[in-house]
């Protein structure tokens, strides 16, 4: 049934911003961009592995979803990554803030958390 996700979407309130954050901070590749007029709207296909790609929508005045503390619906995104030190350092030289290294009591992998221009909550996972 059910393989793996495809793609996760994001509606932005900057488009510019967001497109630059996941792009030239995060270093995600664009794998597609469009312009669609008649919503006047961007949307910006971004590869994070081979098959997983992050969507990016703009939408005029889009309203403001609760994300903190613990509001229903989307959690956070997270990503894994190989070396979360590395990639803390890798963040903190672009000017990302992420929050203290903990270590996950079920599995035993460590962790941290950071926000995307629009404040939504990401993971990082160390494998």
């Amino acid at each position: 049934m059910l393989e793996a996700i495809h793609h996760v979407a994001l509606i932005c309130s900057d488009y510019a911003r967001s497109k630059a954050f996941y792009t030239e901070v995060l270093g995600l590749k664009v794998v597609h961009e469009a312009y669609r007029e008649s919503r006047d709207s961007w949307k910006l296909d971004l590869e994070v592995s081979p098959g997983v790609q992050l969507e990016l929508f703009s939408f005029p005045a889009p309203p403001k979803r609760p994300s903190r503390p613990e509001a229903q619906g989307l959690r956070h995104l997270a990503f894994s990554v190989s070396d979360i030190d590395a990639t803390v350092a890798t963040l903190a030289a672009r000017g990302v803030t992420c929050e203290p290294i903990r270590t996950d009591e079920y599995t035993g992998r460590r962790f941290t958390f950071f926000a995307d221009p629009d404040d939504l909550p990401i993971e990082l996972y160390e494998r």
